[in-house]
């Protein structure tokens, strides 16, 4: 039996990091994603866009800069594998034209679900509604 790849973006883990109990979907879907044994993955730029999240909610006032320190680091010990080549960056560029999105980074994350086969789970509602048409592998989580 193939073992279930999970597919996450930086908007998904960031709110399982920071909504705790206030927002349980996030926290139920990992846990069953952890009991059932599936792998998670991201793209290499995948802990970039988080700490450049957390960075910019200190900022604004969202987050005092112990609790962006404490989310990242509950982050950095998840078992999150990160997945970077050639044919990855390629497919992106791809779907980021294809698809008109304003930026390419969204597309790394499509691009490694497809190539991957993974079911690709993401809180950003966007990102969903603009390609949701397009790949049937795509959630939303709210």
């Amino acid at each position: 039996m193939t073992k279930k790849i999970i597919c996450i973006d930086a908007s998904f883990i960031i709110r399982l990091a920071t909504s705790g109990t206030e927002v349980p979907s996030f926290s139920n879907l990992w846990t069953q994603w952890e009991l059932q044994g599936y792998s998670k993955i991201a793209p290499t730029l995948f802990y970039y866009k988080v700490t450049n999240a957390f960075h910019r909610y200190v900022i604004s006032g969202l987050l005092t800069s112990e609790e962006a320190t404490e989310a990242l680091e509950y982050i950095l010990n998840l078992e999150i594998i990160l997945h970077g080549n050639a044919s990855l960056h390629r497919r992106a560029l791809n779907l980021a034209q294809n698809l008109t999105l304003p930026a390419a980074y969204d597309a790394h994350y499509l691009a490694l679900a497809e190539q991957l086969s993974a079911d690709f789970y993401t809180a950003d509602s966007r990102l969903f509604n603009t390609v949701k048409t397009y790949f049937s592998w795509i959630y939303l989580v709210s």
